[in-house]
């Protein structure tokens, strides 16, 4: 995606925001950087044929763990540029459908470096204090 996070629409001749759909619960913070950008829809607990019935009007898709990213989904998304897992891991992408389709996925798999050593910190002081 380019900077601006505009695109040309032919078709009409203007400018129109870039369109993300989140069908699950993501960091606010993280959708405030979005919002100033992007056309953020937040659509929680979708069914995966309103997810494949929404995907046409959208560019990115921001998943976590619930949301399967099946080959029907990819081939929906007429428009889809990218998939962006928010944690580790792809397993509930079908990669090889995405790329095949020129969509590019990515994941996140240092997002939760922080929280994990706080808990490990955490263990090991209970441990250590045999609470």
């Amino acid at each position: 995606m380019s900077p601006s996070a505009t695109f040309d629409t032919p078709s009409v001749g203007h400018s129109s925001r870039l369109k993300i759909l989140v069908p699950e619960k993501v960091s606010p913070d993280g959708l405030a950087l979005l919002t100033p950008h992007f056309d953020v829809d937040n659509r929680k607990g979708l069914t995966a044929t309103e997810l494949i019935n929404l995907i046409p009007n959208y560019h990115g898709l921001i998943i976590r763990s619930e949301t399967q990213v099946t080959a029907e989904v990819v081939q929906a998304g007429r428009k889809l540029r990218v998939v962006a897992r928010a944690g580790v891991g792809v397993d509930n992408i079908d990669v090889p459908a995405a790329s095949a389709q020129g969509v590019i996925v990515v994941n996140s798999p240092s997002g939760n470096i922080l929280a994990a050593a706080e808990h490990t910190i955490a263990l090991l002081l209970s441990t250590a204090r045999n609470v």
